[in-house]
């Protein structure tokens, strides 16, 4: 068997992740969410890492965002929030 077919039935395997060092509390408020959820600890975690996973890293975020136009300006954006907030308490009209 090649590397490259070794390496493509892998893929299939569910992986097994090990962290090491966890401190005491960290791992009792884990299992405490755990608990409240009614999942072990190792599925809370996997369900974290899947919900993790799925997100983009911020620096994608950031790019995606940057590519959406916006037509609205500063100027309108301040307007309306202090059309929401009302006068400031210590505006003199």
């Amino acid at each position: 068997m090649s590397s490259c077919e070794f390496a493509c039935r892998l893929m299939g395997v569910p992986k097994t992740i090990q962290i090491r060092d966890v401190d005491d509390h960290v791992y009792a408020a884990l299992r405490e969410r755990a608990a409240e959820a009614g999942l072990s600890v190792p599925e809370l975690l996997r369900r974290e890492a899947t919900r993790l996973a799925s997100r983009p890293t911020v620096s994608q975020w950031l790019i995606r965002t940057r590519r959406r136009p916006s037509r609205t300006e500063t100027e309108m954006v301040l307007e309306a929030l202090d059309e929401l907030r009302g006068p400031w308490p210590d505006a003199r009209s």
